[in-house]
This record gives structure tokens, sequence and C-alpha cells, in this order.
């Protein structure tokens, strides 16, 4: 098999790894949100079952999480997977797992702001929105972004955890090249594919941390 065809497979795999990527942040990044607020709501079963779910979340394997998802309607409910079944599974369990981890960093960008500052804010009578949109949400978001970005390559690597139910990503195209053809270049032509796209994840969180440098603690 030419090198141009192995590369415009693996492309194509990348392309299924990007949309995992993509639907994994549109989804996790909001429902982390909600997410962090239930973790500090006043009500304490609300707090205590967010907990519970973070800690599942966090204490347990993706990959585990995603066979559970996959197989739990058919074995616990009696329904038939389908050919979308993998997929649906793969987002799913992408975005619970991932919107844990968001939720405690959401969490600790939040109350590491001083109680002072909301104190100041509405002495000088400013709403509560008001106050968050512009002196929390500047703060917090300076904060975590270093938390974030170490997340969010992560999950660019994480989304060759697919293969293992099935889905046919980039990681999973390489490891059936690397047996078909007996080399390691589709391995290789991979981790370029992996490096080159976190490189460029970097380089758009380093420009976004930047354009937040006016703000200094």
């Amino acid at each position: 098999m030419s090198f141009s065809v192995m590369l415009t497979m693996l492309t194509e795999g990348f392309l299924v790894s990007l949309q995992i990527f993509l639907f994994t942040l549109l989804g996790a990044v909001p429902l982390g949100v909600a997410v962090a607020l239930a973790r500090m709501s006043r009500i304490a079963p609300v707090r205590w079952i967010v907990r519970v779910y973070i800690s599942i979340m966090r204490g347990t394997p993706l990959m585990l999480q995603m066979f559970a998802i996959y197989f739990a309607p058919y074995y616990v409910f009696g329904i038939q997977l389908t050919p979308d079944s993998k997929w649906q599974a793969t987002i799913v369990a992408f975005i619970v797992n991932y919107a844990a981890y968001f939720a405690e960093i959401y969490r600790s960008g939040l109350q590491s702001i001083p109680r002072g500052q909301i104190e100041a804010a509405e002495v000088l009578g400013y709403a509560r929105a008001q106050t968050f949109c512009y002196i929390v949400l500047p703060q917090v978001v300076k904060r975590i972004l270093p938390a974030m970005g170490n997340e969010i390559i992560t999950l660019v690597k994480d989304t060759s955890l697919a293969f293992s139910i099935g889905v046919a990503e980039m990681f999973s195209t390489a490891k059936a090249l690397v047996a078909s053809q007996v080399s390691m270049v589709p391995f290789a032509i991979a981790a370029a594919f992996y490096w080159v796209f976190n490189f460029l994840v970097e380089i758009v969180l380093g420009a976004v941390e930047k354009r937040l440098d006016y703000y200094h603690d």
C-alpha cells in the first residue's frame, strides 16, 4: 500500500477523531458549568448527588464508562443495539466524563475569587449579573485557562479510546494498517497528526492567555 493511500485513510480517521473532540467540547463545557453550580448548591442532597457523580467519573476509566453506556441499554433494558449505538455511546461517555473534570476546574476558579470583591461591587451598586460578567468571570477565565488547556490537550489524545467499542477513529485505522502492512509507518503518521493538532491547540490557548494578560493577581 502506498504512503498516499495510508495518509488518506488516516486523514479520514482523524476527521472522526476531530468530531469526537468537537462534540465533547460542545457538550462538556456548558454541562460542566451546570455541574459546578450544582456542586456548590446550598441544597445538600443536590450537592452530594453531584459529588458522587464527579467521584465516579473521575475515579473510573473512561474506557469502562464507554462500555457501560454502550452495553447498558441492551443488558439492562433489552434495547437492541444499532450501527449508530457505538458513536452515540462514545459521545455521551466523553461528554459526561469531561463535564465532571471541567466542573471541578470551574468550581475551583469561582471559589478562588475573594468574597470582598463581590461585596465591593454590591456597595458600588452593581447588579449580581454585572458583578459576575465584569468582575468575576474575567478573573475566573484567566485562572482556569491553564487547567482547561491541560484537559483539552488530554481530550485530543483520549479520542483514541473510542477504538475500544469499534468506532473507526484515527488510532483504530492506524492499528489496522499496522497489522495489514506489517509496518510502523501508520503509527508514526498518526502520532504526527496528534502532535500537530495538539500544537495548534497550544497556540490557540497561548493566544487567549496572552489576550487576558491585562489582568494580574
